[in-house]
């Protein structure tokens, strides 16, 4: 008896901390899309990819140019003349690779700048919402963006309009 009136209480103290709880919702890419300096941010990415891109194929363009230039002469060359063309069109490939670690890796230029346009923006998004949370008792806020597991939520806790206007922008 003692066991099972326990059980009661526990049972009631956990539904009443789980119905205590509340919950919103953000939708990250609409709030991102209305910051203007997430727009100029993303803007300046895209840009330096097609720099960073081009300058790529540049150089794989130059590789590619040496070994149709080797296929071409190779009836003609002597045995020191092909190791020596060999040389230069793998050092040229393995140049057109680090250029690609250096512009495109994980501590790539592309890396480092998306670092630091982006970093800041989403700070101070993170910033609001954990504002939010703290001021209205949300005990969860999800992105509705990037959860692909939910499958409704009702917009009275999408909070998405809130954190635009705790950062200064109103929709």
């Amino acid at each position: 008896m003692r066991k099972s009136v326990l059980s009661l209480v526990v049972l009631l103290m956990v539904s009443l901390t789980a119905s205590a709880q509340k919950f919103a919702l953000i939708d990250m890419e609409y709030i991102m899309q209305h910051i203007p300096a997430y727009n100029k941010a993303n803007e300046e990415i895209q840009n330096a990819t097609k720099k960073y891109q081009t300058a790529v194929e540049e150089q794989a363009k130059e590789a590619q140019a040496l070994f149709k230039a080797y296929q071409a002469k190779v009836a003609t060359l002597s045995a020191t003349q092909k190791t020596q063309k060999e040389d230069q069109i793998v050092a040229k490939e393995k140049a057109v690779t680090e250029l690609k670690r250096q512009y495109f890796g994980p501590e790539g230029e592309l890396a480092k700048l998306q670092k630091q346009l982006m970093q800041p923006i989403q700070d101070a998004v993170y910033n609001a919402v954990k504002q939010l949370s703290e001021e209205y008792g949300y005990s969860l806020v999800l992105d509705r963006a990037s959860a692909s597991s939910i499958i409704f939520a009702s917009p009275r806790i999408d909070i998405s309009n809130e954190v635009l206007a705790k950062l200064g922008y109103s929709n």
